[in-house]
């Protein structure tokens, strides 16, 4: 089973989780360097220790920090590597492309492709190409599901019907662990929290 590191996110910043000492899922807005640097290394893990950035959505709270990290491959599902190729202002919800290159992806992903141990879910409803990382125990969530029965927003390229699909294929995994996009972690009871999230849409 993968490792995983959970930073917080600080103001604007996306919760960021490090996988495996090697690859970061989501990278914040770009406004916090010093503080995602420091949590990094209070783990062992330099900047340029990181090899793969996985982008759960490309809104700009989860994608602005790409940039912090050049040599690292940046994957996101191929249906959001669109608006961040395009550099949309309205796909990403807010320009996270001013005066900095954060527009590269290297790798598109898809529905059932492998990351570590986690294989990648396509959840969309946030936007069109949200995803989960699933390992078998925990998943890492992006903004589909929040502790405590949250969903994403839909009003910013999310589609409600899409939404529920996803949280309701949620609902048949044994989750016991979720690292949400934002906000607490949940331990030992996901599949409860996932199960409040689908009642409540």
């Amino acid at each position: 089973m993968s490792s995983i590191v959970f930073i917080l996110g600080y103001n604007y910043d996306s919760n960021c989780y490090l996988i495996n000492d090697n690859i970061l899922v989501d990278t914040g807005a770009g406004h916090n360097k010093d503080y995602l640097f420091s949590k990094l290394r209070e783990n062992g893990v330099e900047p340029e220790d990181i090899e793969l950035v996985v982008n759960t959505h490309c809104h700009f709270d989860h994608i602005g920090g790409n940039h912090f990290f050049p040599d690292a491959k940046v994957a996101v599902h191929k249906f959001d590597a669109i608006s961040i190729k395009n550099e949309d202002t309205l796909g990403t919800s807010m320009s996270a492309f001013e005066g900095v290159d954060n527009s590269r992806v290297d790798i598109e992903l898809e529905e059932g492709d492998k990351i570590a141990d986690f294989e990648v879910i396509h959840t969309p409803g946030h936007t069109k190409g949200g995803i989960c990382l699933w390992d078998g125990e925990s998943i890492i969530s992006g903004d589909t599901i929040f502790a405590g029965g949250g969903v994403g927003r839909m009003d910013i390229g999310g589609d409600y019907n899409d939404m529920k699909n996803s949280v309701r294929r949620l609902t048949e995994l044994d989750v016991k662990n979720i690292y949400p996009g934002h906000g607490p972690i949940v331990e030992n009871n996901g599949k409860e929290h996932i199960r409040m999230s689908y009642s409540l849409l």
